[in-house]
């Protein structure tokens, strides 16, 4: 498949995947009647992932993620040289999706202008620190990237890949939230970073270096557990 489709196809991803996820904690979140509250907001980030890979994992693989890419070249199952079409499309698709979420929200009485923004320190939802919030997204992107390289393996139950990484990313959301709100992914946090802007910005540098660090990790680790 041609890279530039690719890549269109990754923008578009990345677009469903930070308005599903940020969309709801920012438009539907905060309605008591609605119950979402953090759960909901991990469903969605998870369904987000679920429906886009089955409509474009065949086409692009459906990363939606700068970590996931650099991940999976470090894995080996990816072309080093493709990284910056799809890092700058998935950049660019979640920049559109916050756009996007403001343009609505902001149709709404008391809209304060947030994005769901990731944060540590006085920016993190309950507080949690820098070291605590850095172990965190390493952490939880490190076993976000083993799930997907196994899940992908040629080995694993066919079909099944969207499901296991869809629930994967539900279930980091439902326990990271909390600390970060949640990146793994430093497109989904420079979207809504780069429209907030003051600490959300300020901040940014730790949601691309943590996820980054974290997914290399993960796919060393499961090529190392994965050799005969």
């Amino acid at each position: 498949m041609n890279l530039t489709k690719r890549a269109a196809a990754e923008l578009i991803g990345t677009f469903w995947l930070v308005l599903g996820g940020c969309g709801s904690a920012v438009l539907a979140a905060g309605i008591p009647e609605l119950g979402l509250g953090y759960l909901g907001v991990s469903l969605a980030f998870g369904l987000t992932v679920v429906t886009m890979a089955y409509a474009i994992g065949h086409i692009s693989g459906c990363h939606l993620n700068p970590a996931v890419s650099i991940g999976l070249v470090a894995g080996g199952r990816f072309k080093a040289s493709e990284l910056p079409h799809y890092i700058i499309a998935q950049v660019i698709g979640a920049i559109l999706a916050a756009l996007l979420i403001k343009c609505i929200a902001s149709g709404m009485d008391g809209y304060a202008g947030g994005l769901a923004s990731n944060g540590f320190g006085e920016h993190s939802p309950h507080g949690y620190s820098l070291y605590a919030s850095f172990v965190t997204e390493v952490v939880m992107t490190a076993m976000f990237l083993f799930i997907i390289m196994g899940a992908t393996d040629k080995r694993a139950p066919a079909g099944l890949a969207p499901l296991a990484i869809g629930f994967t990313l539900a279930l980091i959301h439902m326990i990271s939230i909390p600390v970060t709100n949640t990146s793994v992914n430093p497109a989904r946090s420079t979207g809504p970073a780069l429209l907030e802007g003051g600490i959300a910005l300020d901040q940014l540098w730790m949601f691309w270096v943590a996820p980054i660090i974290g997914a290399v990790i993960g796919a060393i680790i499961y090529n190392f557990v994965n050799k005969d």
